[in-house]
């Protein structure tokens, strides 16, 4: 198990592969999330939102819109927050990893949080349409929804990663969390909140975001490994 690898002296294969794929994944979603953003400041129309609005509208009906009314709530500011509390205590009080790994949880998502808001007040753009009952007020670029799930979602994959569990059951879990991401950021289109490129834009920065963290904590694992044997 990788956390209690705090007692070896070497970076462990799962820990090189997490850092160096992480940081492949940085580069293009730091990339992506640029060219969409300078295209939004320029107040550009995308092709891919009018497509994506044309596929919606014709898959528009009332059990679909209650159906992601659901959805779209495991992403929601409320439910993202008390998840992330009862995670960061439940990592600090009762499952065996070191610490850091909830003060690191707590970063990303006070983090994503912070550039979220910040992001959003920079671009400035306006959403579809204004629907508080899905948490659809304030500005749209990018989607909240999908960073704050991108993060929280994607560092419980990343905590499956590096468990003691079979791997039949971390690709069953982790299938099923990725698949959750994507269907909080879907829905947040086909409630008309949200165009597809602020999806997109969020999923950049979300997992952009997410991996920063990871090979933080797992270089500062690392050295505090190294250092317990000098």
């Amino acid at each position: 198990m990788l956390f209690s690898g705090t007692r070896t002296s070497d970076l462990s294969k799962t820990s090189i592969f997490i850092i160096v794929f992480g940081l492949l994944i940085l580069g293009g979603g730091a990339y992506g999330f640029t060219e969409i953003g300078e295209e939004v400041l320029e107040q550009e129309k995308f092709a891919v939102d009018a497509a994506a609005v044309d596929i919606v509208g014709n898959a528009d009906g009332t059990w679909i819109d209650t159906a992601m009314g659901w959805v779209t709530e495991a992403g929601s500011v409320t439910v993202i927050t008390i998840l992330s509390v009862i995670m960061i205590i439940s990592l600090l009080f009762f499952i065996p990893y070191s610490k850091w790994v909830a003060v690191y949880l707590a970063v990303s998502m006070i983090g994503i949080s912070l550039l979220t808001s910040g992001l959003k007040s920079l671009f400035g753009r306006d959403r579809p349409e204004l629907l508080d009952q899905y948490d659809g007020t304030g500005y749209s670029f990018p989607s909240g929804h999908t960073t704050g799930s991108t993060v929280f979602y994607g560092f419980m994959i990343y905590l499956i990663v590096v468990s003691p569990l079979s791997k039949p059951v971390k690709w069953l879990v982790n299938i099923l969390l990725f698949l959750m991401i994507l269907a909080v950021s879907l829905s947040r289109v086909f409630l008309n909140v949200h165009y597809l490129t602020d999806i997109l834009g969020g999923l950049a920065l979300g997992f952009s975001w997410l991996l920063v963290c990871i090979a933080a904590l797992e270089i500062m694992l690392w050295r505090g490994r190294r250092k317990k044997l000098t």
